[in-house]
C-alpha cells in the first residue's frame, strides 16, 4: 500500500429551517427551507473539486445535509428514510464515477421501532468503487441531543479501505478517550470526525473565563487523541461568517500535528498524509505495544 494518501476535508455554512428576523422598515419573519437539495449540490461540487485535487477521501461535516433543528415540525419528516435514502445512493455513484471515497458526514434517521419513531446521527464510509463498505452511530450525545436522538449500541468496527484501516467517530465521541481506544484495539490509523461543533457549545459560565473555550478543546483533544494513540484524524466540521462557528476543519497526525488546518471560512481543505508517521510515533512512544503487553497494567 503507498505510504502517502491525499485527504480532502470540507466545512461549510450548512442551511436550516430557522426564522430569522430581517428589518425592512419593520421586522419580517421570513422562513427558509431545510435546504436538502442546496447542500447536497453543495458538497457535491466540493466532493468534485476533491477529486479534481486528486484526493483519495472526501469527508463532509455532521448534519451537512439539514443541520440540526428538531424542534421545528419540519424536521422529522426529512428523517425518514425514503427522504434520506436518495441522497445516499447519489453519493454512492458519485464515490463510483469519481473513483473517490466519500464520508457523506453524518445523516440523522428515524428508524421505528414497535411504533416509536428512534432517530440515529449515522455516518457512512463509501468506497471508491461505490460500495458502502462502514457505517457508525453516534454513541456519544452530546447534552441537547439527547433529548431527540438515540445512542448507537452496536459496536464501532474498523474496516479495510484503499487508504488503510480506518474508523469513524462523530463530534462528541472524541472527547471519550475510550472510543478512540476500542478502535486501536483493532489496528485502526485513520479516524474520520465528521463534527457540528460551534463555539456556543460551551455553558455562558464557561465562556465567561474562556470565550475560546470550545477551540481550545476541540485542539487539544484532536491533538492529544493523535499522539496517544498514533494515528490520523480527519475532522470535518460545519463553518461561516456568523460568529458562532468555529471551523476548524483538519487533518491531523502524531510528531507534527495538524498537517493542515482551515479557519472558520467555507471550502476545501486537501493534505497529503504521510503513513509512514504512525511508525515513527510507535517506535517513539510505544504506545501500541503496551497496550497489547500480557500483564499490562491498565487491561480489564
Amino acid at each position: 500500500m503507498p505510504q502517502t494518501h491525499r485527504i480532502a476535508v470540507i466545512q461549510w455554512h450548512i442551511k436550516v429551517l430557522l426564522p430569522f428576523l430581517t428589518q425592512i422598515l419593520s421586522f419580517e419573519l421570513i422562513k427558509k427551507d431545510l435546504a436538502l437539495e442546496e447542500n447536497h449540490q453543495k458538497a457535491c461540487d466540493y466532493i468534485r473539486d476533491a477529486a479534481a485535487k486528486g484526493a483519495e477521501l472526501a469527508v463532509l461535516p455532521e448534519y451537512h445535509l439539514n443541520g440540526y433543528c428538531p424542534a421545528d415540525p419540519s424536521y422529522s419528516p426529512q428523517t425518514h428514510l425514503t427522504v434520506t435514502k436518495p441522497y445516499l445512493e447519489a453519493y454512492k455513484s458519485l464515490a463510483k464515477e469519481l473513483s473517490l471515497c466519500i464520508v457523506p458526514g453524518t445523516i440523522v434517521e428515524n428508524h421505528p421501532v414497535g411504533g416509536k419513531d428512534v432517530y440515529y446521527n449515522v455516518a457512512y464510509f463509501i468506497d471508491s468503487t461505490g460500495n458502502i463498505i462502514g457505517e457508525y452511530r453516534k454513541k456519544n450525545l452530546w447534552l441537547p441531543e439527547r433529548d431527540f436522538l438515540s445512542a448507537g449500541r452496536e459496536k464501532n468496527r474498523v474496516f479495510d479501505t484503499p487508504i488503510g484501516k480506518v474508523g469513524m467517530l462523530i463530534c462528541w465521541d472524541i472527547a471519550y478517550p475510550e472510543a478512540f481506544r476500542e478502535l486501536v484495539s483493532q489496528g485502526v490509523q485513520i479516524v474520520v470526525a465528521p463534527t457540528f461543533w460551534t463555539k456556543f457549545d460551551s455553558t455562558p459560565e464557561a465562556r465567561a473565563y474562556n470565550s475560546d473555550s470550545e477551540s481550545l478543546l476541540l485542539q487539544s483533544t484532536i491533538t492529544a487523541r493523535c499522539f496517544e494513540n498514533g494515528l490520523v484524524i480527519a475532522f470535518a466540521n460545519a463553518a461561516g461568517k456568523e460568529e458562532k462557528w468555529l471551523g476548524m476543519s483538519q487533518v491531523s497526525m502524531p510528531v507534527v500535528g495538524s498537517v493542515g488546518k482551515m479557519g472558520d471560512e467555507e471550502g476545501l481543505l486537501v493534505v497529503d498524509v504521510d503513513m509512514r508517521l504512525l511508525d515513527i510515533a510507535e517506535d517513539c512512544y510505544g504506545i501500541r505495544t503496551d497496550l497489547k503487553r500480557e500483564g499490562w497494567h491498565y487491561a480489564k
